[in-house]
C-alpha cells in the first residue's frame, strides 16, 4: 500500500508539520516503507500462538519476610548536607511562573 496525497496531508496536518516537497516526498518514502514492513508482519501465520505482552516472563520481586528492616530516617539524614525537618532540602531547580 502506498501512502496517497491526501493521507500525508491528513498526517501532515494532524502532526502541525508544513513541509517542503523536498520533506514531502522523504517522508512519504519513510511512510511507505514502515507500512511495507506491516504488511510483512500481516503475513506471518501466529495460529496457536499465545499473545503475550512481553517477550520474556514478568514476575513481581517481593522482599523475604526476613529481609534487614529500612533505615530510619534519623540515620538518613545524619548524612544529608541540609535538611529541613526530617527531609533532605534541596535547591530550588524549578522556577514559578506568573500567569
Amino acid at each position: 500500500m502506498k501512502i496517497t496525497d491526501k493521507q500525508l496531508d491528513h498526517i501532515a496536518r494532524l502532526a502541525r508539520l508544513k513541509l517542503t516537497n523536498e520533506e514531502r516526498t522523504r517522508l512519504r518514502k519513510d511512510l511507505d516503507d514502515i507500512v511495507g514492513y506491516v504488511e510483512k508482519l500481516n503475513e506471518i501465520d501466529v495460529d496457536g500462538i499465545k499473545p503475550t505482552s512481553h517477550a520474556l516472563e514478568q514476575k513481581n520481586v517481593f522482599l523475604a519476610p526476613d529481609a534487614a528492616h529500612p533505615l530510619h530516617s534519623a540515620d538518613v539524614l545524619k548524612n544529608a548536607p541540609l535538611r529541613h525537618r526530617d527531609f533532605f532540602d534541596i535547591p530550588r531547580v524549578i522556577e514559578e511562573v506568573e500567569e
